[in-house]
């Protein structure tokens, strides 16, 4: 099936469910780097560690399966589902890969528009 024949509310919900998990990765990227702010530099407790490092490697894991929904959905080239990816390593990235290519077209487009 090609992004062609993609019917237009698979691609509605395809580009929100991606914007979503792309913000809730930065979000818990933000988490994880607070929980080890208080166990590396202040030295005082790893329950932030503890609880956002399991719940970011998760939203990480969806974030993933998420580019390749949209790679498939959205027919994105080799180069833009790898950029897509590699956005997960850095903090916040997700975010400005959305943002980037919401604005390029690379997410369908919104309803209304």
């Amino acid at each position: 099936m090609t992004a062609l024949a993609t019917p237009p509310q698979t691609h509605a919900r395809t580009r929100t469910a991606f914007r979503v998990v792309a913000f809730a990765e930065a979000v818990s990227w933000a988490g994880l780097l607070i929980g080890m702010f208080f166990k590396w530099v202040l030295e005082t407790t790893e329950l932030g560690v503890k609880i956002f490092g399991p719940i970011h490697g998760g939203i990480f894991v969806a974030y993933v399966l998420m580019c390749l929904v949209a790679w498939r959905a959205f027919g994105w080239s080799f180069k833009v589902t790898i950029a897509a990816l590699a956005s997960a390593v850095p903090p916040f990235f997700t975010v400005v890969f959305e943002r980037w290519a919401d604005r390029r077209g690379l997410l369908g487009r919104a309803v209304g528009r």
